[in-house]
Parts: structure tokens; C-alpha cells; sequence
């Protein structure tokens, strides 16, 4: 165990304990925390009702979940230099958000930040080549980007909350019908964030030629916004099937097994997850192709903002592409629960 000794003689060379005790620290005020929300929570239960027009009030147990898992969650991100500090306290809010409205969106979450940030770093040497702003071995996200991949995800489960109360429900439209369309919303969005990250951070260093523009179907640069190509498009359909299938596996682990039996089979999420992938990845392209700036300067780097020595390859100078991708996630995220309704099958 590392620990940091202390040169201040009155504390008598007492050792300090290093940030190896932190995980045991958070576990430790995950208890009094959860303790003190479920309290508010029975106090003003009577005010809180469900689409159901029952007043609900959240385990305890669920309160101490949803406070320790976020923590610990965050804090193996900084340990891992995933997200910085800002994003870890924006991060926090989300995770524990999504965690007491439903496990499901918990674990869409989970799926999304690591397999993304797996992504980020992959083949890093590579990608220094063709991108300015790129550091090697630091995938970190701060608090704008962690808003712009979960904020819409966020709002879509406070509407739970509000509507549909603590808990987990299968998707079924024909009996639960708002509790079915934010599920599958919440999970578009996340699968929407990780198509299109799995395609931008692996389809540019897998792909063995450059990709063609979205827009003009020319080829452009490696790293050019609205720029595709076949492996780009092929994992952010594997990008939003994982999603979907962390929600169908939590589903079916969570949901009571008396409301699976009269429900609609529940498979379909990890295709509505590869669609919204696919779609979410397509769209970030276009919006990027026309609405992003891409440049690429003297050192053969993509760039974007316009300079000295830069050469404008694409794009105009309108949005960023955190806000392509808040677009992006939050298109996604109303279009395929109106999808799933239309096709949803019936039992």
C-alpha cells in the first residue's frame, strides 16, 4: 500500500493515508449519504407519485447502490485518467441520476464510458500522426464533454422519475408506454455517443485507406470531420450494439420474472442499440461535414479552426463538435422510441 510520509515533526512522522484508502473512504460515506436521501425521501413521499398515482418511496438499498456505485465508478475513472475532475463531479450526478431511475440506464452508461474510453486510447501513436489536439495516453473527457454524451440521457430519466417513479420495467408499449419510449431513449442516446465514438476513434487508425466525405463523397484526410468509411460504419453499429445489449442484460436480470412473462420479447433493444449507432454515427458525420470546421496546417494535421498555413478541407466554422454531438444524441434519442413503436413486437 502506498502511503506519503509527513515532514511536519509535530506530527511525529506520522504516515498519511494515500488515495489507495479512497475506494474504502467512498464506501464509508456511501452509507450515511444514501441514509440521508432515503430519509427525504420518505418525508416527502406523500408529494411523490408515479404514473400510477401511487406515492413512491425508493429502497434504502437502492439509495446505497445508487451512491456507491457512482463512486466508485468516477473513481476508477480518475485512476485511469478517463475523465478529469470536472468531469468526475458532472459525472457523478449523471451516474447517480441514471442508477435510482433504473439499473438499465446505469448500465448504459457503464458500457458507453468504458468501451469508449477504450476506444479513445486505441492505437495512440496512430492517431498523434493526424490529429493536432491529440495527447498521448489521455482519453480524458471534463465536464462539457460528459454533458454533451449524457446530458439528454440525464434529462430522459428525471422525466422517469417524475412520470414512471424508482425502478426497473421491460419494454412494453402496449401496457408501459411511457416507462418503454425513455427506456429506449435513454439507451439511443448512450448508443448514439458510442457509434459514434467507436467509429471516429477506431474507423480512422483501422481503416487502411482515407475515408470519403459524407458530403462531397470525395476522399479526404484521416481525422476530417464528416469523414466514413466501411470499418468506420461497421463499428458504430457494434458500437450501439453493446449498448443494447447492456440493457437487455440488465433487464433481464432486474425485471421481476412475473413481468417478463407477460411482456414482448426483449432481444429487439440490442437491435434498436445498433441502429441507433448507425444512425447516430451517420448523423454526426453530416452535421460534421457541413457544420464543423476541418483544416488540415503545414504539418499535415487536421485542425479545427482556420489559421495561418491552414487549408480548409471541409466544413463551415458553425458548430464544435461537442455540440455536433449533443445534436447528435439528442435526434437519436426522440427517434427511436418512435421507431420501436411502430415495430415493437407484440405478444
Amino acid at each position: 500500500m502506498k502511503t506519503i510520509e509527513s515532514n511536519n515533526p509535530r506530527r511525529g512522522g506520522f504516515k498519511m493515508v494515500s488515495r489507495d484508502w479512497m475506494p474504502v473512504l467512498f464506501c464509508g460515506l456511501s452509507i450515511p449519504i444514501s441514509l440521508f436521501m432515503w430519509l427525504g425521501n420518505v418525508a416527502f413521499s406523500k408529494f411523490w407519485t408515479n404514473e400510477y398515482n401511487e406515492s413512491h418511496v425508493i429502497a434504502p438499498t437502492r439509495w446505497f447502490f445508487s451512491t456507491l456505485a457512482p463512486l466508485t465508478l468516477m473513481t476508477v475513472a480518475l485512476h485511469r485518467r478517463s475523465v478529469s475532475r470536472s468531469g468526475a463531479a458532472l459525472g457523478l450526478v449523471v451516474a447517480f441520476t441514471l442508477s435510482v431511475a433504473s439499473h438499465p440506464f446505469f448500465a448504459s452508461l457503464v458500457v458507453f464510458f468504458f468501451s469508449s474510453s477504450r476506444a479513445t486510447k486505441f492505437r495512440g501513436h496512430l492517431k498523434r500522426k493526424f490529429e493536432h489536439d491529440f495527447k498521448e495516453g489521455e482519453g480524458q473527457r471534463n465536464w462539457v464533454q460528459v454533458l454533451c454524451n449524457g446530458g439528454m440521457a440525464t434529462q430522459l430519466a428525471i422525466l422517469y422519475l417524475i412520470d414512471c417513479g424508482s425502478g426497473e420495467r421491460s419494454i412494453d408499449f402496449a401496457k408501459e408506454y411511457r416507462s418503454s419510449w425513455l427506456g429506449i431513449a435513454v439507451m439511443s442516446a448512450f448508443a448514439c455517443c458510442n457509434g459514434d465514438t467507436w467509429s471516429s476513434e477506431l474507423g480512422s487508425v483501422l481503416s487502411p485507406r482515407d475515408p470519403i466525405s459524407i458530403i462531397s463523397w470525395r476522399r479526404v484526410p484521416r481525422g476530417t470531420n464528416g469523414g466514413i468509411s466501411f470499418i468506420g460504419v461497421l463499428v458504430s453499429l457494434l458500437g450501439g450494439l453493446i449498448v443494447g445489449l447492456g440493457y437487455f442484460v440488465t433487464v433481464r436480470y432486474t425485471v421481476e420474472a412475473k413481468m417478463l412473462l407477460v411482456s414482448p420479447p426483449q432481444w429487439p433493444i440490442i437491435m434498436y442499440g445498433g441502429i441507433a449507432g448507425l444512425f447516430g454515427s451517420l448523423l454526426d458525420s453530416v452535421l460534421g461535414g457541413l457544420l464543423q470546421y476541418s483544416g488540415i496546417n503545414e504539418q499535415g494535421k487536421i485542425v479545427d479552426a482556420p489559421g495561418k498555413g491552414v487549408r480548409h478541407v471541409s466544413g463551415l466554422r458553425i458548430l464544435d463538435n461537442h455540440s455536433v454531438n449533443l445534436i447528435s444524441s439528442i435526434v437519436t434519442g426522440v427517434t427511436m422510441p418512435m421507431l420501436a413503436l411502430k415495430f415493437w413486437p407484440v405478444r
